[in-house]
């Protein structure tokens, strides 16, 4: 992650200005490039992780504050025992593997999703990387794991009600604002801009509040196939486009008020 090219290079002629503080990726098609090689689905997923590390390379070095990786949903669940075994081994291996580099690199991070469910070992990972880099000032990767979307919400209305029950707040007093705060992304920017690899057209259940606003970006390349290249082509897309967020045109990467 270390020697790269600045901004300018990785990006010429785009305004610094249009490069997306927050971006959101949902890494499709693992098991899909394995299986079309005629190996484990697992192999397609750990072969992904250099995709991990390249999109987190390309991030820091053009300026994007926050990655946040849909890295296991809650109906993933649902897949083949030794699919799950195999994703929560690779979590275990990615943090404890990656540890030492992505302190060094300054990147900080952030695991959003609920923890009931999760296995003892995996939970330990995660806290022991988040420890590590909670010092870390630089660029923000936000790991979406047992991550749902409805789960989110639910959680946060929850707390709401129990800060109504409590005297805490009012009814009247519930807006966005004090939606978001509840949110597991609490404190971090929405996204800008929504990665989909492996052409699939829906955003299954991924930070739904937080898109509100956000630019989509969708490719036909499975996720090991998505690299340093292909992420830096979705920011120009992304820096071409008018955000209009239900009023004027806006550069790409200003803030938006709602319809």
């Amino acid at each position: 992650m270390s020697d790269t090219p600045n901004a300018r290079d990785a990006l010429p002629g785009i305004d610094p200005a249009r490069i997306p503080r927050h971006v959101a990726i949902i890494m499709d098609g693992n098991g899909r490039w394995a299986e079309q090689r005629g190996f484990p689905r697992a192999f397609g997923h750990r072969n992904g992780v250099r995709s991990v590390r390249e999109v987190l390379a390309a991030s820091a070095e053009i300026g994007v504050g926050v990655v946040t990786l849909y890295s296991f949903s809650s109906e993933n669940w649902k897949r083949p025992s030794d699919e799950i075994e195999a994703l929560m081994q690779l979590c275990v291996m990615y943090c404890e593997g990656e540890q030492a580099e992505l302190a060094k690199e300054n990147v900080r991070v952030r695991v959003i999703g609920r923890r009931e469910g999760l296995p003892d070992d995996v939970l330990g990972a995660l806290d022991r990387l988040q420890e590590a880099t909670a010092g870390c000032t630089g660029t923000t990767l936000c790991l979406a794991i047992n991550y749902g979307s409805r789960d989110e919400l639910v959680d946060a209305a929850r707390s709401l009600a129990e800060s109504v029950r409590a005297g805490e707040l009012e009814p009247g007093d519930i807006d966005a604002e004090a939606i978001g705060e509840r949110l597991y992304t609490a404190g971090l920017p929405d996204p800008d801009l929504l990665i989909r690899t492996a052409g699939e057209m829906r955003l299954s259940n991924y930070l739904l509040w937080q898109i509100s606003y956000a630019e989509i970006y969708v490719t036909e390349l499975l996720w090991p196939e998505f690299g340093r290249a292909e992420y830096l082509d979705a920011i120009r897309a992304y820096a071409s486009r008018d955000r209009r967020f239900g009023g004027v045109q806006q550069a790409a990467s200003a803030p938006g008020e709602p319809e």
